[in-house]
């Protein structure tokens, strides 16, 4: 057992967060930070998917002296050596390298995994891991089908493993603090929650013709469950969340930061029914296969919540490219990364002016979660699967009724819609000789 070969002490050293975005973070101030550690006191962390956020929620651990590298797994082999020659100007010694993570997974020496890989992959890696015994921090969104969630949730409920979810915003405090006001009831009635993200630094995605992979890319591996199709760089780094088979689009990539907070403040999970309208209306023409404009709107008992994207343009609601709000008989509050404020309604109460953001949401996020892990107490995780399930059950429930144009009803009994076409929407189709995990 990982316990009875690591002291999983309570008392660790963790050292003082920065400030900034950890995917900005110096490599070189990395290496000044971290001190010597007793290696029985070490946790090692195994990263797969390493090219994107995987490598900036290692980053963020690594300001934890507690934390080794032991394992980097990509099937991209540039990759692998650009996040080795990274970890170097921090001081930190080659970790070992795997383009298989099922061969990280067998390696005893890892004790946390982080899945930082596309939303295609989420299901079976997490499951994988679990199995293995390892503890797992996984990003977001939790899976590209309603079906996988299923599958992820009966898993982890199954384990006694530590699993959290990178919906970071869970350990902002300036969120946290906002939504302790959306709950004391001063806003009065609240008949409406907003949540939008407008992203005007996203242009077209150009159309490009088929190659071959890359030298050193294991293509067919990146692909696994998804469908057999020739390589394309729009759909391979970064951009896969723009294609179905991968991912989807807006709608599941910040809905599930943003959605979550909507949810939270409302004390919402499933709702009776989903409308969406939008396409391709900025670059119709472009490679890209998910709406680049968007309107869903979550019908629940007493109060809706609106779900608005669009893509090239960064004009969102209140002045603010993304966030959520919450309006009331007495006044609208409104919330995003940089802060929280409070709207007042005339002579209902008080405006509340710009409440600011406190430090680095993603450093607590990790924190968070080392610290559950050494505990071994789920009970203190900000984002358990739970969360990510939730976030991403109805981001999906709105890509369901963006797909098939219709109104769609759910039953929370049965965990259906009530129409066979959306119905058939929620299983997930894996291929090339990859099978879904068992429940």
């Amino acid at each position: 057992m990982i316990q009875n070969r690591r002291k999983f002490i309570k008392k660790g050293s963790l050292l003082a967060m920065g400030t900034g975005a950890a995917f900005l973070f110096p490599m070189e101030l990395l290496a000044s930070i971290r001190r010597n550690i007793s290696p029985n006191d070490k946790i090692g962390v195994g990263l797969i998917g390493c090219n994107g956020m995987g490598f900036s929620d290692l980053t963020s651990m690594l300001k934890m002296s507690e934390i080794e590298v032991v394992a980097l797994c990509d099937v991209d082999d540039s990759v692998l050596k650009k996040r080795t020659a990274d970890l170097e100007k921090a001081g930190i010694k080659k970790p070992k390298l795997y383009k298989d993570y099922r061969k990280l997974l067998e390696d005893k020496d890892v004790d946390v995994v982080i899945i930082g890989t596309p939303d295609h992959w989420h299901c079976l890696q997490l499951s994988d891991a679990v199995k293995a015994g390892k503890d797992v921090y996984c990003e977001k969104p939790l899976a590209n089908s309603i079906e996988e969630c299923n599958l992820m949730l009966s898993s982890v409920q199954a384990s006694n493993r530590m699993v959290q979810i990178g919906q970071w915003q869970r350990s902002q405090p300036h969120f946290v603090d906002a939504i302790d006001f959306v709950h004391s009831g001063k806003l009065g009635e609240i008949r409406l929650a907003k949540a939008w993200a407008y992203q005007g630094w996203m242009g077209s995605i150009p159309v490009l013709p088929d190659t071959a992979a890359p030298a050193g890319v294991d293509y067919d591996m990146w692909l696994g469950p998804a469908p057999k199709r020739p390589f394309n760089t729009n759909r391979f780094h970064f951009n896969f969340r723009w294609y179905w088979d991968y991912a989807g689009g807006l709608m599941t990539d910040w809905g599930v930061h943003l959605m979550d907070y909507a949810l939270y403040g409302m004390k919402a999970n499933t709702p009776k029914s989903v409308m969406a309208l939008g396409g391709k209306f900025a670059y119709p023409n472009d490679a890209s296969e998910t709406p680049d404009t968007l309107q869903t709107v979550y019908e629940y008992d007493g109060f809706s919540i609106l779900w608005e994207h669009a893509t090239g343009i960064d004009n969102g609601n209140y002045g603010r490219n993304h966030g959520i709000s919450f309006i009331g008989n007495n006044g609208t509050l409104v919330l995003d990364r940089n802060g929280w404020e409070v709207i007042a309604e005339k002579d209902k109460m008080q405006s509340i002016t710009l409440q600011q953001n406190q430090g680095n949401g993603l450093d607590k996020h990790t924190v968070n979660f080392i610290e559950a892990v050494k505990s071994r107490d789920a009970s203190q995780l900000k984002a358990p699967l739970k969360v990510g399930y939730d976030a991403a059950l109805v981001c999906h429930m709105g890509n369901i009724a963006f797909k098939t144009g219709n109104r769609i009803y759910w039953d929370n009994y049965s965990g259906q819609f009530s129409d066979d076409a959306s119905n058939a929407l929620i299983n997930a189709h894996y291929h090339n000789g990859w099978e879904l995990p068992k429940g």
